[in-house]
């Protein structure tokens, strides 16, 4: 496991009416700060990948059909820099992940569906200066092969 990076299954509530799932509260030792709340889908074979962030924690919840989000650890100070990381969540699965800033991550449909995920960031989007960066997700030097979980292009 990536050092840093938080992987906690939810527990939804259900009863004949449907159900809720809390993703974070404000109470939540997860919790560091608000930004925006954004969703971002992704059609079958397409990859959304890679970027980390300098400053920004995200915290990722696929909500629909499984999704695969994979991370690498970009951080040269980090007991597990370089390691990679994946896990296929969605509805049947739900799951929020931390992932915090110098780790490189994406995400890519774990089916035939569209993928479909929340993204609850601890900073705003700043259209002038963003806090990310990227790599292209199949020609890097990342130990992630998107390939073989059946991406073929990015996005």
């Amino acid at each position: 496991m990536i050092a840093g990076v938080v992987v906690r299954r939810l527990r939804p509530i259900r009863d004949e009416r449907g159900e809720l799932c809390e993703l974070m509260r404000s109470d939540d030792p997860l919790f560091r700060a608000f930004g925006q709340l954004y969703y971002t889908t992704a059609r079958p074979g397409v990859v959304k990948a890679w970027h980390r962030h300098a400053r920004q924690t995200d915290h990722l919840m696929a909500v629909g059909p499984p999704v695969r989000i994979a991370m690498v650890d970009g951080r040269e100070a980090s007991p597990t820099f370089g390691e990679a990381q994946d896990l296929v969540a969605g509805r049947d699965e739900p799951t929020l992940v931390q992932i915090p800033p110098g780790v490189w991550h994406g995400f890519t449909p774990a089916g035939d569906e569209d993928a479909l995920v929340l993204n609850l960031p601890t900073e705003l989007y700043d259209y002038d200066d963003p806090d990310e960066i990227r790599l292209d997700p199949f020609d890097n030097d990342l130990a992630y092969d998107w390939r073989a979980h059946g991406a073929v292009t990015g996005g």
